[in-house]
């Protein structure tokens, strides 16, 4: 286990350029090796995940090479083929579950295996739609948690299938099985989840139709091979929240950063900070978005989970919420509790660790502000294979009053450089 010891600086002041954004990364991954030719790939993630994620492609016969360009993924020209060989996803809940989605059209029998943060986490919400579409997976327990064991087919059943619970990677997953069905598949969500996967198969000559609604959004597939593509990927704008809060807790703090995705349901945290008074000025580039974040005072809030649909910025807003002045509640947030831990529970104790109070009702908890981030109680804290408490209990210390982080090597998977970046070490 890696710890690191933080301290405060007198000053904060960064320039940030945030690895390629993961989710973007994985699914140019997936759409790559599922076309014939060549893609390339520039500015893709270098985080573990989206390398467990190159490592399948490459044990399902797509070829994967490193170039001065970027990544070139040649997809095999007669399509992807089953390995005999174990896929190990690692902590990577977005490869196994987008995975999932990819194997059901590929005819054999695949093996999945996850490391034990992942072999916690329930497949069934995947399961059971691709089940709809006559595929066969198996699991650990009713919830079918890893290892799982699934039969692909060459062709799936083309379903219309109505969301349970907002979910990016179902519906991903889904989607990916449509690819391979035998007639349109259509997903309909109550939230609007991000689109990344709808508008990269767009891209890449699939026929989506997105239809935004009230109440939600309704995405129709028809099946069909992607086509080779280059990609060119923006900053993750996820890793950016832990940056931008450090920028407005630090009472020296003026951050920037630079090229990120500007998808709407990615930037919800912006929108809830700005609210809670934090000065953040967005400029649009061409590349995509730039931020410039300083110093703020912040006020409490109510965060809805409709606001932040992957709940992944939730540990960060909380410790943003520490440092408010006031209450701030975060409602329907039973999401977090099956993430790579349960986030509710961990998110809770950080609050608790830096000495504010905590109300917990279901799925709803109600932190006290304590008004500024000088008054934190020094602390030691575990994130339990969890790269986003990690990040989230390092930014407390670093803006608090220094603290012990225990568990920090599951950063890995998402920002490599992450404490040489915060800490002003590179």
């Amino acid at each position: 286990m890696t710890t690191h010891v933080i301290t405060t600086t007198d000053s904060f002041t960064r320039v940030v350029a945030t690895p390629g954004d993961k989710s973007i990364s994985h699914r140019a991954l997936f759409i790559s090796a599922l076309a014939a030719g060549t893609s390339t790939i520039r500015g893709l993630s270098n985080g573990e995940d989206v390398a467990r994620t190159a490592t399948i492609m490459s044990q399902l016969g797509a070829t994967i090479e490193v170039g001065r360009d970027g990544v070139m993924v040649t997809g095999p020209a007669g399509g992807l083929r089953a390995s005999p060989e174990i896929l190990f996803c690692g902590n990577s809940g977005t490869t196994i579950r987008l995975l999932l989605g990819i194997l059901s059209g590929i005819e054999g029998e695949h093996h999945l295996q996850g490391d034990s943060s992942l072999s916690r986490r329930p497949m069934d919400r995947v399961a059971i739609p691709l089940g709809l579409m006559g595929v066969a997976i198996t699991g650990v327990g009713e919830s079918r948690t890893p290892p799982l064991v699934m039969i692909g087919r060459k062709t799936t059943k083309a379903v219309t299938y109505e969301m349970p619970r907002a979910s990016a990677q179902v519906k991903s997953a889904i989607l990916f099985a449509g690819l391979y069905g035998d007639g349109d598949t259509t997903v309909h969500e109550d939230v609007r989840t991000r689109s990344n996967t709808e508008e990269m198969l767009k891209y890449a000559g699939i026929s989506v139709k997105s239809i935004n609604r009230a109440n939600g959004r309704t995405v129709s597939l028809t099946p069909g091979r992607p086509q080779a593509r280059q990609w060119n990927i923006p900053g993750d704008p996820s890793q950016a929240a832990f940056f931008v809060v450090a920028g407005l807790l630090h009472p020296c703090g003026d951050v920037q950063v630079a090229d990120l995705y500007d998808g709407a349901e990615r930037l919800g945290y912006l929108s809830v900070l700005s609210r809670m008074g934090g000065s953040i000025e967005r400029t649009q580039t061409d590349i995509g978005l730039r931020l410039h974040v300083r110093h703020s005072a912040l006020r409490g809030t109510t965060i809805h989970s409709t606001e932040i649909p992957s709940v992944d910025e939730v540990p960060a807003l909380v410790v943003a919420a520490c440092a408010a002045a006031g209450e701030s509640r975060f409602v329907e947030m039973s999401e977090l509790r099956i993430k790579e831990s349960d986030r509710f529970t961990e998110s809770v104790r950080l609050a608790e660790a830096l000495g504010s109070t905590v109300v917990v009702d279901g799925d709803n908890f109600t932190v006290t502000g304590q008004g500024s981030a000088s008054t934190f109680l020094e602390f030691e804290f575990e994130a339990p294979d969890d790269h986003r408490m990690a990040m989230a209990s390092a930014v407390a210390a670093f803006c608090g009053n220094g603290g012990v982080v225990h568990g920090t090597e599951s950063v890995e998977t998402s920002f490599p450089g992450f404490f040489n970046l915060l800490l002003g070490l590179s």
